[in-house]
């Protein structure tokens, strides 16, 4: 087995992503004719001063799409010479840049986005053939022609300074309980009766509060997404019955649905999903390994997978990205620790250990955490610190190895938490509408979900009250969230109903181990190696259950004498 070095948390020199040449541009934009630029302000200058629109496109390396876009489309002469004659052409590598993706995405990729030189949308879309791309660029062209920018518009999420906030309140809960019932497919598993997307944060939401949705989920994805060749997980089926998946493999995503799988297994002792979540982390630990920590992401490719087994053998796979992104290794480091503790898989303890290491080496600065290692990289964008901080306090549960957890922490609510409690995505700065505050649902719950382990694993107040004020913010929406955002009920049910479990022995005991095994998961585990070697569970302040080897604290938890 490839053994990891004995490492510390600070100190490495070496670099372990290779960046593209140019950090705003993919390597695929040398097949196509278009002119590209890289985002910055003075593209929106230019476009200014001469009077042009903007042409942004937004791409990925993993999505087929995008490939074929650049040949059919970007890569046609004419269509070429008329971008860069009448437009101000910008090209981003969306997976590099989530402040210029989550602005101007279209809801997939490629998106092709046509903006005024203020950086409003005129229009956009996903993927154009050569006549669908003729037909926009003669509408922009005459919105230009009669409005100029009047013909821009900034979108919704960005027009309003903070989100709707309210009470944290058990109602909460409730409706997302209520959504679950009424969105489940009986028929299929999963929510929805359409597309399907695995929801491995509504998976576990579901575990504790509708155990029969999120088994029937657990299988429906077991059995339609998993590669059972070559390991991991599609990203999701594009029909009701599971039925045509999209076939590339994203880190974060598989890093969630390994999470899920081995509560799953938590909950269940189901042999299947203990398997799944194995077999996933053997996917990447091998195929997304890239040398001290987890690459990115594997193309898909429906050529590739529809092959035999035997076939693909002779057969070079979809490429593999191999950036180490701050966020995703998070999500694998948390995922692979609560795989290590359920399980004792040595490997996976010792991968999520090396990807720990390397990205607080290389990555993190005083708690600023960088989105990966390169020039041109942004740092501090809350989703990277929100998931690294995740994958810290799992590892200070876990191994009692902490790391610069709290310095993320604090310098993320230092730095990105707002007056009204939410916190924002990036800085307030940057070419085009980057400047305007964005407060994404998602990572907020990623970080106060962190923030909740962190208050129970240092003590600290201060901690549970940023996350409470940053659930608080997003509190008016509540009544309007779907299944798709159930990871906000389960955060907002934490902070109402706080549940420690306390060890009273250093990290690695019997006693530890065992607690790790029977704490619901949605509770904080923390060990003390200053302890009495009692393990106590907490509902609140007050001790439920108590325990000083693994057969006590069981029979406490049970309820059994």
């Amino acid at each position: 087995m490839d053994r990891p070095a004995n490492r510390s948390f600070a100190g490495s020199e070496r670099a372990f992503v290779r960046p593209p040449p140019r950090a705003g541009m993919d390597e695929y934009a040398r097949d196509t004719k278009v002119e590209w630029r890289e985002w910055g302000t003075t593209p929106f200058e230019d476009a200014a001063d001469a009077g042009k629109p903007v042409l942004l496109a937004l791409t990925v390396p993993w999505s087929a799409e995008c490939r074929a876009m650049d040949r059919r489309t970007f890569g046609e002469p004419r269509i070429a010479a008329n971008i860069n004659d009448g437009f101000i052409p910008l090209r981003v590598d969306a997976d590099r840049n989530p402040r210029v993706r989550e602005r101007y995405t279209m809801g997939g990729f490629p998106s092709t986005v046509f903006l005024t030189p203020d950086g409003e949308v005129i229009t956009g879309a996903t993927f154009l053939g050569p006549d669908g791309f003729r037909g926009i660029l003669d509408s922009v062209r005459e919105s230009w022609d009669a409005q100029g920018a009047a013909a821009g518009s900034i979108p919704r999420q960005l027009q309003d300074e903070s989100p709707p906030a309210g009470e944290l309140r058990s109602r909460i809960e409730e409706h997302m309980i209520e959504q679950l019932l009424g969105a489940f497919d009986d028929e299929f598993g999963g929510w929805g009766t359409d597309v399907k997307f695995p929801l491995p944060r509504t998976v576990e939401f579901a575990l504790v509060r509708a155990r029969d949705q999120a088994t029937r989920t657990l299988e429906a994805i077991r059995t339609h997404l998993l590669d059972t060749y070559d390991g991991g997980f599609f990203r999701y089926s594009t029909e009701r019955n599971w039925g045509n998946p999209r076939r590339e493999k994203l880190l974060d995503e598989n890093a969630a649905l390994v999470r899920a799988f081995a509560h799953g297994y938590r909950y269940t002792g189901t042999e299947a999903y203990r398997d799944a979540a194995q077999r996933t982390v053997d996917y990447l630990t091998t195929t997304l390994w890239a040398d001290e920590a987890f690459a990115a992401s594997q193309a898909g490719s429906d050529e590739y997978y529809r092959l035999e087994p035997s076939e693909r053998e002779g057969t070079v796979p979809p490429n593999v990205d191999e950036t180490v992104f701050a966020d995703r290794n998070g999500l694998a480091i948390d995922a692979l620790l609560w795989v290590a503790a359920y399980t004792d898989d040595e490997r996976a303890q010792q991968y999520a250990s090396r990807a720990r290491d390397a990205v607080c080496d290389t990555l993190v600065d005083d708690g600023e955490v960088a989105h990966y290692d390169g020039p041109d990289s942004e740092t501090g964008l809350l989703l990277d610190q929100a998931q690294l901080l995740q994958g810290l306090t799992t590892s200070w549960q876990v191994l009692g190895e902490p790391g610069p957890a709290e310095a993320v922490a604090d310098w993320t609510i230092e730095n990105r938490q707002q007056d009204s409690g939410a916190f924002r995505d990036g800085p307030a700065s940057g070419a085009g509408l980057c400047s305007r505050s964005l407060h994404p649902l998602d990572a907020t719950v990623e970080l106060a979900d962190a923030l909740v382990d962190l208050a129970a694993l240092t003590g600290e107040d201060r901690y549970r009250n940023a996350a409470v004020a940053a659930v608080e913010s997003f509190a008016g929406a509540a009544e309007r969230m779907g299944v798709e955002v159930a990871g906000y009920a389960s955060v907002a049910a934490r902070l109402q109903q706080p549940q420690t479990l306390t060890v009273g022995t250093e990290a690695g005991t019997d006693l530890h181990r065992a607690a790790l095994r029977m704490a619901d998961h949605e509770t904080t585990v923390v060990p003390d190696p200053d302890g009495d070697g009692t393990a106590r569970l907490l509902d609140g302040d007050a001790i439920v259950a108590e325990g000083t080897t693994p057969a006590e604290l069981e029979a406490a938890l049970t309820g059994e004498n």
